[in-house]
């Protein structure tokens, strides 16, 4: 299958650096175009946290993802990657679906954090694992290539 459309969640976390440039080369190879989404994680807490507070914490994190997506677009552009980048705000599963159903992507494209057992059962589900029960296309999910071990 050729992709022409992919959505590539970006942080600017190492994982999120792997699952860049992997969908990089993937995305220049197919001549696809990204849609490269950052999304800033909000709830009620923060909100609220924003109204009452002059340090504007919650600005400051959306500044910082802004500025995560602007790097990001511009290293798929060095790299002859046709792509426009979308910041979004609410929980990071919403946003990828939503993401992924406007645009109409053929593919989702994210890194993977390694949790421990009991990470994965205190904060639930991983994005991963729930995106396949909610997606309509095809899912690429990143792993950092270990380094080969050099014997003793």
């Amino acid at each position: 299958m050729v992709f022409r459309t992919m959505l590539l969640c970006y942080d600017g976390t190492r994982e999120g650096r792997t699952a860049l440039k992997q969908g990089a080369e993937l995305a220049y190879a197919c001549g696809a175009f990204v849609h490269l989404l950052a999304v800033v994680r909000t709830s009620a807490t923060a909100i609220v946290a924003e109204s009452l507070s002059t340090d504007a914490p919650f600005r400051d994190q959306t500044q910082h993802v802004e500025e995560i997506l602007h790097e990001g677009v511009a290293r798929l552009t060095a790299r002859g990657v046709r792509a426009e980048g979308h910041l979004a705000l609410g929980e990071p599963l919403d946003e990828i679906v939503r993401a992924a159903h406007t645009f109409q992507v053929d593919l989702i494209v994210l890194g993977h954090r390694t949790q421990s057992g009991f990470a994965r059962w205190w904060r639930g589900d991983s994005v991963g694992v729930t995106l396949l029960d909610l997606s309509a296309c095809s899912i690429l999910v990143c792993i950092e290539n270990p380094r080969p071990e050099t014997p003793p």
